[in-house]
């Protein structure tokens, strides 16, 4: 027998059997029901004394009964149809309710967030599942009509008033689907969306406990992250709760919220600023029917587009799989237990096994390969170090200016632009300095890749051969953007991760950056909790003879 959703405990039989015959039905496609099909589910209803739901196709096909109201059987998200903003679900929902009720917004939410071409209510007599007893033959008073609106409306849905049943029985309902559909392609192409471009809703969880970056901080650092990743921020969710919610990181109704959001939207992709567990993932996507990924994610995809050199990718890779290897459990459907012994023994190696085994291959053998990158590494240094010429690495919050800077320094042509981890590759270049006497002196300067708040341990492990150039340089350059409104949080970001590396790195010089940017109080105050920095404008090349001297002086 067909599947019944729903509390089924206590019916008998004979209205299991009914409820099973309704997927035998066959509406005309171009009518949304028949007064025969209404008439049918009011009595069934009224028989079981309980709100009846069936979801039916554009072929007029039931293909889902449930007891319960549309909110309580509505279909899983992964198992409808993605159409995306553009087009409905291809099914519609007839319900039924209760004598002199009306469709409540939990009713239409539903509505929306399964994107249902239109959903109807059926209200019963007076003889209808409120009154007890059994007996009743249920006969439809009045109906109610809804459906999607257009992005842009003052509602996500239109509900009619109160029609009756034969009145609705003769509405066209391809011809409303259709209407609504041209409706819904003339927005989708008047927002000219490009089909790779992701379209995202960022999720925020304020427990009050942030270190060091506030939660409007965090949101707008995660929103120039999805913008240097090449997504589209359409909205910002905010929830407030003392602690993450275990499953789901927010609480289940703020789930529906960003689900509704999502559909009203026409959103792609959720990002949540915290790092997300494998069982938490899989539980908002299959709640929210679209894909999730945390803030750890957009970092690693802003790496994997960055990466130029042989280095670089090989590093990149490494972080992903990584990263990925823990969050394969669960997907495959079933998992056998290979091994010997009682309870050990199954079907044999699952797909989710066989990847798994694959990607530690891999791993293995990268991780072999990034030994290989530290230990030639560690040879130019060492003929770096023979020349006895001091080097300085360049460190700071990503987007500091610091390949600006080096550039400006050495007339170099490392990559620059306004975006996050704009370059990844270190780069080394000679820097010669003249002295008050005449003679000159050499530095090399190396650019590194840039901090952020919380680097990812998949990261800070992957790229541990190319940070290592900072734990050997004889000084660090810490650049700090100071036109940035929390260059406070971003200088004891960066100090926190440089005090987390096992080989304590040399003196720093501390360098504010920007400086043609900054209003003059922001620069009392650096002046004040810094006064042995120095200041500087890399674009306009302003206080460049300081740092020079500062330089030479540091190493």
């Amino acid at each position: 027998m067909d599947t019944i959703h729903g509390n089924i405990q206590g019916l008998k039989p004979n209205q299991l059997k009914q409820l099973g015959r309704l997927y035998q039905q066959r509406l005309p496609q171009d009518r949304l029901t028949t007064a025969e099909f209404a008439q049918r589910l009011a009595a069934i209803s009224t028989d079981l004394n309980q709100p009846l739901c069936t979801y039916i196709n554009r072929r007029g096909q039931v293909i889902r009964v449930g007891i319960g109201f549309p909110h309580q059987t509505q279909i899983p998200p992964l198992e409808l149809p993605r159409y995306g903003a553009k087009r409905l679900c291809g099914i519609r929902c007839i319900a039924t309710n209760g004598p002199g009720t009306f469709p409540s917004e939990a009713h239409l939410t539903a509505m929306v967030l399964q994107r249902l071409d239109a959903l109807m209510m059926l209200t019963l007599t007076g003889q209808g599942f409120e009154r007890r007893g059994g007996g009743a033959t249920g006969y439809v008073d009045v109906a109610y009509l809804a459906h999607l609106l257009p992005q842009g409306a003052d509602s996500p849905w239109s509900l009619s008033p109160a029609i009756d049943l034969d009145t609705l029985v003769e509405q066209d309902f391809l011809a409303l689907v259709e209407g609504l559909e041209t409706e819904f392609e003339r927005d989708f192409t008047g927002q000219d969306v490009d089909q790779d471009h992701d379209r995202i809703i960022l999720i925020g969880l304020d427990t009050g406990e942030q270190k060091g970056q506030g939660i409007a901080d965090r949101l707008q650092e995660l929103s120039r992250l999805v913008d240097t990743a090449g997504g589209e921020v359409l909205e910002t969710v905010i929830q407030k709760r003392s602690r993450p919610h275990p499953q789901t990181v927010v609480g289940a109704g703020k789930v529906q919220d960003i689900a509704m959001a999502a559909q009203t939207l026409g959103a792609n992709l959720i990002v949540f600023d915290r790092d997300l567990s494998p069982a938490q993932t899989r539980n908002l996507e299959q709640r929210i029917g679209l894909r999730v990924v945390d803030r750890t994610e957009v970092i690693l995809d802003i790496f994997a587009q960055r990466a130029q050199s042989q280095a670089g990718k090989l590093q990149v890779e490494l972080a992903q799989l990584e990263y990925q290897l823990p969050r394969l459990t669960g997907r495959g459907q079933a998992m056998s237990r290979l091994g010997g012994g009682i309870g050990t023994r199954g079907p044999g190696e699952t797909k989710l096994e066989t990847e798994r085994r694959t990607i530690q291959r891999r791993l293995n053998r990268l991780q072999k390969e990034v030994n290989e990158l530290q230990a030639h590494r560690s040879r130019m240094r060492q003929q770096r170090q023979k020349q006895e010429v001091p080097t300085v690495a360049i460190v700071g919050y990503t987007n500091a200016g610091k390949s600006t800077l080096i550039n400006a320094l050495t007339n170099a042509t490392v990559y620059t632009a306004d975006q996050l981890f704009a370059t990844l590759d270190p780069t080394t270049r000679r820097l010669v300095i003249d002295n008050e006497d005449g003679t000159r002196s050499m530095l090399l300067l190396t650019d590194t890749v840039g901090f952020i708040h919380e680097l990812p341990p998949a990261l800070i492990d992957a790229f541990r051969a190319t940070l290592e150039e900072v734990t050997e340089a004889d000084g660090l350059l810490h650049v700090v953007d100071l036109s940035h409104p929390a260059w406070q949080s971003q200088i004891k970001a960066v100090e926190g991760i440089i005090g987390e590396m096992e080989i304590t790195p040399g003196p720093t010089l501390l360098a504010f950056n920007k400086l043609d940017q900054v209003e003059s109080e922001t620069l009392e105050l650096a002046k004040s909790l810094y006064p042995d920095a120095v200041y500087v404008a890399a674009r306009e090349r302003i206080g460049f003879e300081t740092l020079r001297q500062r330089l030479l002086a540091l190493v």
